[in-house]
C-alpha cells in the first residue's frame, strides 16, 4: 500500500503578522488534513499564538527530524528561532525577520533532502527579512540562492485556475522596455507552461500581454510588439505551443476572466498584479516558479493593520495549500506508508 497524500511543510511566516493566525485557521478548515500530511516547523509559542488569536485548537505532536520519513497526518518539528518577548505583533522587527529566515532555511533543507514534498509559508515582511540579512531582491531569489539553483525562476501569481508570469518584475518602470527581450519573453512563456503542467494542465493556453497601449497600434506607440513579441509567439506556435497574442493589456484579462486562457504573460509587475488583485484579492496565491521544489504562499502581505485581531481571511492560504498539494502530487512519487 502507498499513501497518496504528499507531505507538506508549513512555516508561520513573520510571527508579527497574520501568518500564525492564518495557519491556525487553515489547519481547522474542512478537508485540509485529508488532502495532505502536514509537518509544522517553528516555535511552539508562535503556533500557540495563532491558536490564541483565533480561539482555534492546534495540535503539536512533536517529531524528530530523523523520523520525518514516512510521517503521516500532522506533526510538529520544534525550533527555537525567536524568544516570546521578542514577538511584537504588528511591528517590523529584526527578530521577526530572522525567525522567518531560519524556519524557511529548515524547510528548504528538508525539501532538498527529499523529506518533504512541498513548502507553504505564511506571509513574510520584506523589510524584516532584509533587516535580518536576507541580502536578496526578494524571498524567491533568496530561496534559489540558498538551494544553489542556477536555472530560470520567477514569482508566479495565481488566481483560481489562472496564472500570470512576468517578463520583468521588481524594477522601475523606466527600465522595463529595455528588459523586454526575446529570451526574457520565451522564459516567461515556458515558466507558465511548465508550472501549469506541474499543476495538472496538459495543454495550457498561454496569452501574452502587449507592452504598449493598443498593442502598439501597428508601431504608432512603440515597436516591442512587432520586433520582439510577435516573432517569439510565432516561433512558439510553430513548435505547436498553445500561445497567443500579443493582446492589449486592457483586454487580455477579460479573456482570462472568462476562462479563455490559462495563463497571461505580463511585461511588468503591476500589469498583472492589479488585475489579479481586483479579480480576487482574498484568493490570490504566489508560487516560486521554476524552482525544483513546490513552494507557495498567499499573495497578500503580513497585514500589520489587522494582525492579532482575528480578522485575516484564510481564503488565499487555503488556495495556496490546495495548489501546492496538486503540484506536489505531480512533483514526485507518493511516499510509502508506514
Amino acid at each position: 500500500m502507498t499513501d497518496p497524500k504528499p507531505l507538506i511543510a508549513i512555516i508561520p511566516g513573520d510571527p508579527s503578522g497574520i501568518g500564525p493566525e492564518l495557519i491556525a485557521k487553515l489547519l481547522n478548515d474542512d478537508g485540509v488534513r485529508q488532502n495532505a500530511n502536514i509537518l509544522l516547523i517553528g516555535d511552539e509559542h508562535v503556533w500557540r499564538q495563532g491558536a490564541d488569536q483565533t480561539g482555534l485548537p492546534i495540535d503539536l505532536p512533536q517529531i524528530n527530524e530523523d523520523d520525518i520519513d514516512g510521517q503521516q497526518n500532522l506533526s510538529w518539528l520544534p525550533m527555537q528561532t525567536i524568544a516570546p518577548e521578542d514577538v511584537h505583533v504588528a511591528e517590523v522587527t529584526v527578530s521577526g525577520g530572522a525567525s522567518s529566515l531560519r524556519c524557511l532555511d529548515k524547510a528548504l533543507d528538508l525539501a532538498t533532502a527529499g523529506k518533504v514534498d512541498g513548502i507553504l509559508f505564511g506571509p513574510f515582511n520584506k523589510a524584516a527579512l532584509t533587516s535580518a540579512g536576507m541580502n536578496a531582491e526578494d524571498e524567491h531569489r533568496y530561496m534559489a540562492r540558498y538551494i544553489g539553483f542556477k536555472g530560470y525562476h520567477s514569482e508566479i501569481n495565481v488566481l483560481d485556475d489562472l496564472m500570470t508570469t512576468r517578463v520583468t518584475s521588481h524594477i522601475g518602470l523606466r527600465d522595463v522596455a529595455e528588459r523586454i527581450t526575446a529570451d526574457a519573453v520565451e522564459n516567461a512563456i515556458r515558466l507558465a507552461e511548465d508550472t501549469l503542467r506541474r499543476a495538472g494542465k496538459k495543454r495550457p493556453h498561454v496569452a501574452v500581454a502587449a507592452l504598449n497601449p493598443h498593442a502598439g497600434d501597428n508601431g504608432k506607440f512603440g515597436r516591442e510588439e512587432i520586433d520582439i513579441l510577435q516573432p517569439v509567439i510565432a516561433a512558439a506556435q510553430a513548435r505547436q505551443k498553445n500561445v497567443s497574442g500579443p493582446w492589449p493589456s486592457d483586454t487580455v484579462f477579460l479573456k482570462a476572466q472568462r476562462g479563455e486562457v490559462d495563463a497571461v504573460v505580463t511585461m511588468y509587475h503591476d500589469q498583472g498584479q492589479i488585475a489579479i488583485k481586483l479579480m480576487g484579492f482574498d484568493r490570490g496565491v504566489t508560487v516560486a516558479g521554476g524552482l525544483p521544489i513546490p513552494v507557495a504562499t498567499p499573495a497578500h502581505g503580513t497585514a500589520f493593520d489587522i494582525a492579532g485581531q482575528n480578522k485575516a481571511n484564510v481564503g488565499a492560504t487555503r488556495q495556496a495549500f490546495n495548489l501546492l498539494v496538486r503540484m506536489a502530487r505531480n512533483h514526485r512519487a507518493p511516499r510509502a506508508s508506514a
